[in-house]
């Protein structure tokens, strides 16, 4: 008990200390939102475009600090991104988000990606939890009539749009050299956004998409001769390339979880918890190296990258698997030193900054890659300690 006091108390303090005050610095009180982009070398870019997955992951990120603390300047932060999404992000003309806009709040780049919308629902949905604001689940509730409408088809979730939610290629979410017309990144999300917008509502139209992502994941991107998931498909759900990325099996080994328990449908749990189990054993068995968690593995080949949303995810992944079966010791043992790993190699610990993108196998930051940017975010490391303190 003294070491969980003492880690969960350790977690408080990153998260009251570092995390927090580090995002609020970067609040832009001239042109609304959140500044988009800091260097490795902290130098914050005041006209740096603004990623709408960013300021909506600021968005959430923010609610749900003020669920786990009650603190009214924590909402205070949440509503000044609330009001950026709604002001800057929303196309009133054509519905949904764009992908980003610029640091004044003009459309920057316009297309449509489902990815980003189910984003935006995630977070609008914290946001009305901790606000009460049902403006924000009418928003909600039209990007979600945005997704079902356009960005869908009856085999599962698309991915890029232009403005007027016209297919275009999938650069966003495509990398290794293919072009995926499907991803299970975009159905994780998709299925995360949906999770909490059932969660505040337990709208019957959200539970039975949920309910048919997880017939998808079962059926089409669990692998279960290779104990892993796909990652990048055609149409039909083909699988595109050997790719394995750890830090999405542990991620969605609990976020599947944490569906199953808001949806609390006991058949399908009976249907998906053996194979959230066998992604966490998978993780630890293979990727699980010298105290931390590596990257991916392409055509056989390992990435050994240490990534900070992969590590942050681990912890999390590994804590639920742990509560699952509490006889299995060793995964709380990999949460504390994954733990470890973080505040000693991953914070920076500079003044005025957060974590490292990533580190090499000698365990050294990248020196190109900047603290904040369109995908850096509070979402993972923010989420981590939420959850912990809860867990723990």
């Amino acid at each position: 008990m003294q070491e969980i006091n003492k880690m969960k108390q350790q977690i408080q303090d990153h998260l009251d200390k570092v995390i927090l005050p580090f995002w609020e610095s970067l609040k832009d009180d001239e042109y609304g939102g959140f500044y988009g982009y800091m260097d490795i070398d902290l130098n914050v870019d005041k006209k740096a475009v603004k990623g709408c997955i960013l300021n909506n992951r600021i968005l959430w990120f923010f609610a749900n600090a003020y669920l786990n603390q009650k603190r009214p300047e924590l909402l205070s932060y949440a509503k000044h991104a609330y009001e950026f999404l709604k002001e800057a992000c929303l196309d009133k003309t054509y519905g949904g988000v764009y992908w980003s806009v610029t640091f004044d709040g003009k459309p920057e780049e316009d297309m449509k990606h489902t990815y980003n919308q189910a984003f935006a629902i995630y977070a609008l949905s914290s946001y009305y939890d901790a606000s009460g604001d049902t403006e924000a689940l009418d928003i909600a509730f039209s990007i979600y009539d945005v997704i079902e409408a356009h960005c869908k088809d009856d085999k599962g979730y698309l991915e890029a749009f232009d403005r007027n939610f016209q297919p275009v290629s999938n650069e966003k979410l495509s990398e290794n050299g293919v072009m995926a017309e499907k991803t299970m990144n975009t159905l994780l999300h998709v299925f995360e956004g949906y999770t909490e917008l059932y969660r505040v509502t337990k709208d019957k139209r959200v539970g039975e998409n949920l309910r048919w992502m997880l017939d998808i994941f079962a059926k089409k991107v669990y692998n279960p001769d290779k104990k892993r998931q796909e990652v990048f498909f055609d149409k039909d759900w083909n699988t595109l390339i050997d790719l394995y990325s750890y830090g999405h099996d542990i991620e969605t080994s609990w976020l599947i979880d944490r569906g199953l328990e808001i949806l609390n449908d006991p058949v399908v749990t009976e249907k998906l918890s053996p194979i959230t189990d066998t992604l966490a054993e998978q993780i630890y068995k293979i990727a699980y190296k010298d105290h931390s968690v590596i990257n991916e593995c392409e055509r056989g080949v390992d990435n050994t990258t240490r990534v900070w949303w992969v590590q942050a995810e681990s912890v999390l992944g590994f804590m639920n698997y742990y509560q699952k079966h509490p006889e299995k010791t060793e995964y709380f043992k990999a949460v504390q030193d994954i733990w470890e790993y973080i505040q000693t190699y991953m914070v920076d610990k500079r003044p005025g900054s957060e974590w490292f993108w990533d580190l090499d196998e000698n365990k050294q930051p990248s020196d190109k890659k900047p603290i904040v940017e369109p995908w850096k975010c509070p979402y993972h490391n923010g989420r981590m300690c939420f959850e912990m303190i809860n867990r723990l």
